[in-house]
């Protein structure tokens, strides 16, 4: 299955400016192909506010979160690995989602690891159709 965090990002970020808060994303800017101010970071960690009005052409995709914003008057395009998202919440009250990084990539790889092979997922299918149940009336 894909990864619901994409959805959970797109969805939290829809309701938190539908509220007329402040969507703020905090992401691990150690994470590889993380494009980010680097002076912006502390503790490895960045905080990136989303509002509307603060960044143009947000597009929030199955593997990225991309836009443009400024920094102290400089242009930048952000560029941000949706598995270095760590949370997004409104910056008014804190409201939002923490997200767990290791049992997100650790339940990726298990299911990777433990895929069936197409004649398996037949069989399966067939089973599942096949009911031990009955109808009593």
């Amino acid at each position: 299955m894909l990864s619901n965090k994409p959805y959970l990002i797109r969805a939290f970020n829809e309701w938190i400016v539908d509220c007329k808060c402040t969507p703020l994303l905090v992401v691990d800017a150690t994470y590889p192909r993380c494009n980010v101010p680097q002076e912006y970071i502390e503790n490895g960690e960045i905080i990136l506010n989303i509002s509307p009005d603060a960044i143009r052409d947000l597009r929030i995709t199955n593997s990225l979160v991309e836009f443009k914003a400024s920094f102290s008057g400089i242009a930048h395009l952000i560029s941000v690995p949706v598995r270095a998202v760590l949370a997004i919440y409104a910056e008014e009250n804190g409201q939002g989602m923490y997200f767990d990084m290791d049992v997100e990539e650790s339940s990726e790889e298990a299911w990777e690891e433990t895929s069936i092979s197409p004649q398996a997922q037949s069989n399966s299918l067939d089973m599942k159709r096949k009911s031990h149940l009955t109808l009593v009336e």
